[in-house]
């Protein structure tokens, strides 16, 4: 069996290694935006760039669309970050990650969950 070369291996483990350090630290039951914060200042402390809630512009035929969508934080200039704050992940949710990712042609999203007991997370390649 071949192993497989995980697309942006080393950025995608400190991104999940500060997602981690937040829900190590305040657990499930807050709001969204308490983790959004939460994780920025780690971004800080860990030197990841970012990004928080990033405009994304979506084109029709080449139009430029008025809608544009917000990513919870764009991570080194090619990885999408969304968070919530749920009982669990549906998969709305990484229906949401996956347009964020062809909107933007990036090729990987990363998907958290911090409302569970232990800290979901999902890489969604586009």
């Amino acid at each position: 069996m071949q192993s497989v070369d995980l697309i942006y291996k080393e950025e995608s483990y400190k991104i999940i290694g500060a997602a981690m350090e937040v829900h190590k630290e305040l657990g499930p039951g807050f709001l969204e935006a308490v983790y959004q914060e939460a994780l920025e200042i780690e971004f800080q402390k860990q030197g990841i760039p970012y990004e928080r809630e990033k405009l994304l512009t979506i084109y029709y035929k080449g139009i430029k669309l008025k809608k544009r969508y917000s990513a919870d934080f764009v991570c080194y200039d090619k990885i999408i970050v969304e968070l919530k704050a749920l009982s669990e992940l549906l998969s709305k949710d990484e229906a949401q990650v996956l347009n964020y990712l062809k909107t933007t042609k990036h090729k990987l999203g990363l998907l958290f969950n911090f409302g569970s007991k232990s800290l979901q997370h999902k890489r969604l390649v586009f």
